[in-house]
């Protein structure tokens, strides 16, 4: 036995620990451990060699690299059927003496088994690999395709790196990856070029713009299609084609949930573009409320997918949200009550995406309803977010829904205007206004209204029939300059603010 014991990884020292130090499990492991360490001169003592193979240096040592090589490409073991016993087992078909590992491809596909044997002779392991598997070596090694590989390459190469893959084959890889990504831009853009010419055939443009968002996704199934194809070269045994076979599957559902997020995105666009929504106004504002989470099912849907392919017991993640549930739903009660917010606005349709609205104190235009907050854009240019849930149960006036726009005001004339001036005044009021081309002119309304303190103020009520707020300011200045000129040319003028304090001198005195 070799003086110092490999060191073990964390997957076979649980195997270890129900297995006798001379049973066919152990013997494996320390065969494994020692190959995989580089330490191919101990790992020899495990091998049964002939005599003249034996006395030769640096013979057991090739052959022991060699017979790694093989096992790899062809042989995964299973520990756990491995016999822990130091007789081995003995209800096989073999010899009481024989253990049966595995079996290798021999000349023409004919399987070939790999055996250890038994040989109490205390200088050496008591189980080896027999002498008939170590003469088979050679050969079999000599049919690997990647054997070139493991003759020339330095060692520092050859040594398991990440998820037991061999140094080379991680640097191969990479270059694969590499490779494998260049080309699949470049088929992407010719399948996306002949998809193109077809979908120009068609009479409608969703399927043009699908071809040019999936561009992204397109590329990644040729590059992983093109990875797959040249994965052979990289001569993975087991647990390595596992490993890629998993990451190839999960590159595969990124890209169907990908494609997938990208046609909602086109779906929500046709939705909008569609006449059954010019028909049903209403309804707009509920296709980027329902986009957004349609695209939130797609993605937990995804990270369940790729969970599943990694491996994870996705069962037991579910289970364990539904136990959770309760406990969420208590810590993002508010987010709930802002999703149902949303929905509560999008359904009743206060106001929609581009209206100018007054909450409060504030005026602004809405520019998004999200799942969460609307923002509002304020006439300070400021971004003003409120909550869902409290925008639902505040008074929301909108200033997009009017049909006209209304102007009213108070004009005050001096104490000193007479009868006949103020009668004029209104008169050219009131033309002044009808003679508008915006004007409703159903209610004008030009009145005298009321004795004020320091004024005879003038009632104007009217409205135009304008919804655009900067054309209703240039109206109203026209409008307020006509009324000007018609005072001055009365003879009167506006009032401000006075005050008149008649001073009254204390009584005489009575005579005496």
């Amino acid at each position: 036995m070799p003086s110092e014991a490999p060191p073990t990884s964390d997957g076979t020292q649980a195997a270890l620990k129900e297995a006798a130090l001379d049973s066919p499990r152990a013997v494996l492991v320390q065969y494994l451990e020692l190959a995989r360490a580089g330490r191919y001169e101990e790992a020899g003592r495990y091998l049964e060699l002939p005599p003249e193979q034996a006395a030769t240096p640096g013979e057991a040592a090739r052959v022991a690299r060699r017979l790694k090589a093989v096992l790899d490409r062809h042989v995964w073991f299973d520990l756990e059927q491995v016999s822990p016993e130091a007789e081995g087992d003995l209800a096989d078909d073999l010899a009481p003496n024989s253990e049966e590992l595995g079996r290798v491809p021999g000349l023409g596909g004919v399987p070939e088994p790999v055996r250890l044997t038994r040989q109490d002779d205390g200088a050496q392991p008591a189980w080896r690999f027999s002498l008939a598997t170590v003469g088979q070596v050679d050969s079999w090694f000599a049919r690997l395709p990647d054997r070139w590989v493991t003759e020339h390459l330095p060692e520092v190469l050859l040594s398991p790196g990440p998820g037991d893959l061999l140094w080379w084959q991680w640097l191969a890889f990479l270059v694969l990856v590499i490779i494998a990504f260049v080309f699949g831009r470049l088929f992407g853009r010719v399948s996306r070029a002949v998809l193109g010419r077809l979908a120009a055939r068609t009479t409608v443009t969703w399927d043009d713009e699908l071809i040019a968002r999936t561009r992204g996704p397109v590329a990644l199934v040729w590059a992983l299609a093109i990875l797959y194809a040249l994965s052979p070269w990289l001569g993975l045994y087991q647990p390595g084609r596992d490993l890629l076979n998993r990451s190839l599957h999960v590159g595969l559902f990124v890209a169907f949930f990908w494609s997938l997020v990208r046609a909602v995105d086109i779906a929500g666009q046709v939705t909008l573009q569609s006449a059954w929504l010019t028909a049903h106004p209403g309804a707009r504002s509920l296709v980027p409320i329902a986009r957004r989470v349609v695209k939130v099912l797609v993605f937990g849907l995804a990270v369940v997918s790729v969970l599943s392919q990694l491996g994870f017991p996705v069962a037991s993640l579910i289970a364990g949200l539904g136990l959770g549930g309760l406990a969420l739903a208590l810590a993002a009660q508010k987010t709930v009550e802002n999703l149902f917010g949303a929905f509560t606005i999008s359904m009743d349709q206060p106001f929609r995406e581009g209206d100018a609205i007054r909450v409060g104190d504030k005026v602004g235009v809405v520019e998004a309803i999200g799942l969460r907050s609307t923002r509002v854009r304020t006439v300070e240019r400021t971004l003003l977010a409120i909550p869902n849930s409290h925008l639902a149960e505040m008074q929301v006036e909108s200033l997009a829904a009017r049909d006209r726009m209304c102007l009213m005001t108070t004009i005050g004339l001096v104490y000193g205007t007479t009868e006949s001036q103020l009668r004029s005044v209104l008169a050219g009021f009131e033309a002044t206004l009808r003679d508008q081309p915006k004007i409703w002119p159903d209610a004008v309304i030009v009145r005298f209204k009321e004795f004020a303190d320091s004024s005879l103020n003038l009632e104007v009520l009217c409205w135009f029939q304008t919804c655009d707020f900067n054309e209703f300011r240039d109206i109203r200045q026209d409008v307020l300059l006509k009324f000007m000129a018609t005072v001055e040319q009365a003879g009167t003028s506006f009032a401000f603010p006075t005050r008149t304090v008649h001073v009254v001198g204390a009584p005489a005195p009575p005579a005496r």
